[in-house]
């Protein structure tokens, strides 16, 4: 079988673009993976999230092993039959979700022992079970499980965390083995000090993964902090695997983080934006729901290809909002994902044209406008 690998096509300035190859498929990057929470991206068909340009989805370890259970998954013949997505499927760890939204949690050197958010059934997961769960759901890039503390936290109690990662880290590797055609990134940890980060990435380095992601960003910390580590995070792990930036995020917190020499992201953002009315555009953020939209029979961006744009009008998509009709989400989050999407493509193009940085002047002085004037 086909190992993952990672080749660079182009660099311009730390902005690279390349490709992951894997059994299922090319990734090409940077990449924004889709987020399918629980086995699907909420309001979408998988064969549509296809048509937005994505090659990889996000699925989460602790809500699937929840809810239907991972056993369950693996009977059923594994994530990608069960959600009816043929191409390459990125697994969390369950760490982070564990730390925000589990009750009555424990955290021990062993794993951490919880309540279901669901039922209140208690579990454990311990890097060895991490490892068990991403297996039985036969995804293709596995996680490392570690612990995310929330900042701001005090220095010494982000160095436990991060040391108690980097040990969960080698766990995770001892427990996946050997498994040909599948990925196990490892998690930098070390908040926005400097110095743990390099500790963390020597450690991760030492152990030896097949691609590596920066952990512990876009938790509150703010976009200054978060560039602020990028300004040096991504050049602390090795220059020749993946660079995965988790839970990022906004259109130029990820123009920048790929400018900072990151390969690949994901976020909710886009899809929760369009089943709450936000719109992302050329020409920044608009509210479907304003009274302005009403009688407007314009498309939200007259330089889409989306079928909410190429069909509808933001009267009606308006009106589908208001009215709580469910093609009011389906069609915003198709949109939201189609922008996000032509976001990295337009990027891809401009790292291998030698031409990021105007591109990331125009991309900003578009945002800048604002929206179309009213009718």
């Amino acid at each position: 079988m086909t190992e993952i690998s990672y080749q660079i096509n182009a660099t311009d300035g730390r902005a690279r673009t390349g490709v992951i190859n894997t059994p299922r498929g090319e990734i090409r990057t940077p990449a924004f993976m889709p987020v399918g929470t629980a086995a699907t991206v909420k309001a979408m068909m998988p064969e549509s999230v296809r048509q937005t340009g994505a090659d990889i989805l996000l699925g989460n370890t602790y809500h699937l092993m929840l809810r239907p259970t991972a056993e369950r998954v693996d009977r059923l013949g594994g994530l990608h039959k069960f959600m009816n997505w043929d191409r390459p499927i990125l697994t969390d760890s369950g760490g982070f979700q564990v730390m925000s939204l589990a009750s009555l949690r424990k955290l021990t050197e062993r794993g951490v022992t919880f309540k279901s958010h669901i039922d209140g059934s208690k579990h454990e997961i311990t890097p060895e079970r991490s490892m068990e769960i991403q297996k039985l759901l036969g995804s293709d890039i596995v996680m490392c499980f570690d612990e995310c503390p929330a900042l701001p936290a005090d220095r010494d109690r982000i160095a436990s965390s991060m040391e108690l990662s980097m040990r969960w880290a080698k766990r995770s590797k001892d427990a996946f083995g050997d498994r040909p055609g599948h990925a196990l990134f490892g998690i930098q940890q070390g908040g926005l000090e400097e110095d743990l980060r390099q500790q963390s990435a020597d450690a991760l380095r030492d152990i030896g993964f097949g691609g590596y992601a920066i952990g512990g960003l876009a938790v509150g910390e703010g976009q200054e902090a978060m560039f602020g580590c990028l300004d040096y995070a991504p050049e602390q792990l090795p220059q020749d695997k993946p660079r995965y930036l988790m839970g990022v995020g906004k259109p130029d917190d990820i123009v920048g983080a790929v400018a900072r020499g990151i390969d690949m992201m994901d976020c909710v953002l886009p899809s929760r934006s369009g089943r709450t009315g936000q719109v992302f555009t050329r020409k920044g953020v608009l509210n479907i729901k304003n009274a302005r939209h009403m009688d407007d029979p314009r498309p939200l961006d007259e330089d889409c290809g989306c079928p909410a744009c190429q069909n509808y009008s933001r009267a009606y998509l308006h009106h589908v909002f208001r009215s709580q009709e469910m093609i009011s989400s389906m069609l915003l989050t198709w949109h939201n994902l189609h922008y996000y999407q032509d976001l990295m493509a337009g990027m891809r193009d401009a790292i291998t044209a030698g031409t990021f940085e105007a591109w990331q002047r125009d991309f900003h002085a578009n945002r800048a406008q604002g929206d179309i004037d009213p009718l």
